[in-house]
This record gives C-alpha cells, structure tokens and sequence, in this order.
C-alpha cells in the first residue's frame, strides 16, 4: 500500500511538473504594470517565453529603473547577464566566431569612414556585426546601444529556442551581396528537402535535410567555426601552385608585403579570426564537418564533395590573382597611384576607392569569389556557376579590357 501511495504521489508531482507551464502566468512584477500601457508588446512577447515563469524584468534590467522619471537607469543586457543562467552555452559561443562580429567589422581599414547610421545605428554593417557586446565592449561610445548576441538569433523578449533552431533565424546576416548563405541553401537540395518536411508538417527530429543548425551548430553547440572562414584563405598551403595565388590575393588584402613579409594586418585576421592560420587549425573544423556529413553520407562521398569544393576555390583564386595583378601592373606603371606607394589595392576599402577599375576588382572578390565557394560548400552549383564562377570570367575579362584603355589613355 506505502509504495502505491509513493508511486501515485511521485506520479502527481510529474504530472504537476509538465502541466505547470501551460497554466503559469509571468512572475508578478511592477514593471508591468507601467510597460502594459507603453510597451504592450513587449510585455506580450515575455509572457510567451519560459523565462517569465522564473525571471522577473529586473532579472536582466536590473532594480535601479523603477519609474518614468528614471527609465535612463534600466541596464541594458549583455552576454555577461545570459552567462549566469546559460553558462555553457555562453562559453561555447564566446569561443565561436560569431562573437567576434564587432571585431572583425572595427578592423575594417574603412569602418570608421562608413556614415553613423551604418555602423552605430546598426542601418548598415553593425546591424549583424554588433556581436560581442560585452560589458567591456560597451564603453565604447561608437558601440550599439541596443546590441546583445544572444537575442539575435532568441529574438527578445520571446527568447525561444524553437525560434532559435529554424534557418530563418540566420536569414538576415547570412543572405544578400558577400554572403548569401540564405538563398544558397534554400534553394539547395538539402533546403527543399529540409522545408518540404517542415511544410508536410514533419517535426523538428524527423526532417530529412539539414539546416544551417544541423551543420554549423551540431547538438546546439553555440561555437560556430569553419574551416575556410569567411574569406576562403588559409596560411600555410602545401599546395604550391595555389600558394602562390594566395599571396597575390594577401598582399592585395595588405596582409602581405609588396615583397611577401607579413603586415600588422595580420594580428587583425588573428583577432577576427577570419582566416585559419595553422594546418593543424583548419584540420581540425574540417574533420569536424566531415564527421557532421557523415551522418547522412558515406564519408569518402562527403569527404570528395569537400573537397570538390575546396579545388572551387583554387579555381577563383587563380582568376582573382590574375585580376589583381593586372590592377597591380596600371600602379607601377604610374597610371594608379596609392597614397601608400604600395601597387597593390586594398580589397578591404572595399568601395572606398576612386578608380572604377578597383570598383570592378572588390566586386569580383567580395560578391563572386564568395559565391564561387560559398555556393560550392552549400551545395548549389547555380549559385557556384552563373553567379560566381562565370561572374568572375566576366569581370577579368572587363578588368583587362579598361587595363588596356587605361594605357591608351596614359599614352603607354
């Protein structure tokens, strides 16, 4: 009879346990009662999300803004407040690439020339490269006021995980002109596979085809890193032929010397972590992504698809070499000149440059090499084809063609 009695009361607080959710209410707070009347939404929004049931609004703001006359007071959430709670998952984000998104963007040579808007008032870059904003990183007056990583992809004051684990949630600072990501895989075989389930009404577990998640953050790891990095480079290359295309495309980066040294810009992509600069480096996230593929691939298909891809980017890398010489040559022979003396152009002024040419040559690196490959990896060769590959056959070619105008018109 004691142990009946036992298994019903054990069996009443289960049942307690799952049903409280769906009948709890947000822990009470006077917040809400001012925040009902201006931000009705917001308020709906924290309703929804299982941290109202044990969070109150000063959990995350803090007490010192308790009234109209203070609202200046609230504090405003940094990876540091999520940290307390989610201290796992902070540490593998914090170890990831995506916190290095402020980074990487302030390093920029052209950052600080860009208007307010497009980096502060996040109209621009700093809509997706505000990440890492830690306490420390706040004191920066340039800094976003309303940045925080983790509601970026658990959008406030909602904050869901089933939010967080759809591809729609990378959609806005993984699509468009250097990183379409988005429309690459959404229009792969992997995507229509993936939204087909989802639109027969399959759960999460049962899809067939990979999302970004399942790829880039296995098991809900929060450390996101690959192999290539952004930019499709690694030092050293064993690979001679294409060794040498590489450093054509790093001093055009001037993260090499006209004469082959390294330039301080290198701490820079050490920082960001935009390149792997070890072999043992990009060893390690390739035999990573390798092991995800081989969940649903015979590892030696995979491993060849990698690495079709990777000989992708050998591809581009020698037609951007090309190109870029052809733009070095017009400066040592006077017709371009850089304030710096230096004949190679900075590909990461990206648009800052008064010469069409070198217009024609960011375009060619910053939209089509990244399409070549990235459409490559994605498994999308229309995107890999006729928006990189044969994109980039057309602006050498262009290149070329106002090379020789350009002599003409210097009399050479």
């Amino acid at each position: 009879m004691s142990m009946r009695k036992g298994l019903l009361a054990w069996g009443l607080v289960f049942l307690a346990l799952v049903l409280w959710p769906l009948g709890a209410q947000a822990r009470p707070s006077k917040c809400e009662e001012c925040h009902l009347k201006v931000t009705p939404g917001i308020v709906k929004d924290f309703h929804r999300s299982k941290m109202s049931k044990v969070l109150a609004c000063y959990s995350c703001h803090g007490k010192d803004h308790m009234s109209a006359d203070d609202v200046d007071k609230a504090k405003l959430p940094t990876i540091e407040t999520c940290k307390r709670c989610h201290p796992k998952q902070a540490r593998q984000y914090m170890a990831g690439k995506h916190f290095l998104g402020w980074v990487a963007m302030e390093a920029m040579p052209t950052t600080h020339m860009q208007p307010g808007p497009v980096v502060k008032g996040r109209k621009g870059c700093g809509g997706c490269h505000s990440l890492g904003a830690t306490r420390e990183a706040k004191k920066n007056p340039d800094y976003p006021k309303y940045a925080m990583d983790c509601q970026n992809c658990h959008t406030r004051h909602a904050f869901s995980v089933k939010e967080a684990r759809e591809p729609e949630a990378c959609m806005t600072c993984h699509m468009g002109f250097d990183h379409p990501q988005w429309e690459m895989w959404s229009t792969s075989k992997h995507g229509a596979i993936y939204r087909i389930d989802r639109m027969l009404g399959r759960p999460l577990e049962d899809r067939r085809g990979p999302r970004c998640q399942t790829c880039h953050m296995p098991n809900g790891d929060h450390r996101v890193m690959t192999a290539w990095g952004f930019l499709g480079l690694r030092v050293p290359e064993d690979d001679q032929e294409w060794w040498q295309y590489r450093v054509t495309i790093l001093k055009a980066l001037h993260v090499l010397t006209p004469d082959g040294k390294f330039t301080k810009r290198l701490e820079v992509v050490k920082a960001g972590k935009v390149a792997r600069l070890s072999k043992e480096e990009w060893q390690a996230e390739r035999d990573r992504m390798l092991k995800i593929c081989s969940q649903c691939h015979n590892t030696n298909f995979a491993r060849e698809q990698l690495q079709q891809a990777d000989q992708m980017l050998k591809a581009a890398d020698k037609l951007m070499a090309e190109a870029i010489e052809t733009v070095a040559d017009l400066a040592r022979e006077g017709i371009i000149k850089h304030p710096d003396g230096n004949p190679y152009p900075d590909l990461l002024r990206f648009y800052e440059t008064p010469y069409p040419i070198e217009q024609k040559l960011y375009l060619m690196f910053m939209e089509y090499r990244m399409r070549t490959f990235q459409g490559a990896f994605h498994m999308n060769p229309d995107y890999s084809h006729w928006y990189g590959w044969a994109k980039m056959k057309e602006t050498l070619a262009e290149i070329k063609s106002m090379a020789r105008e350009m002599r003409k018109e210097a009399g050479k």
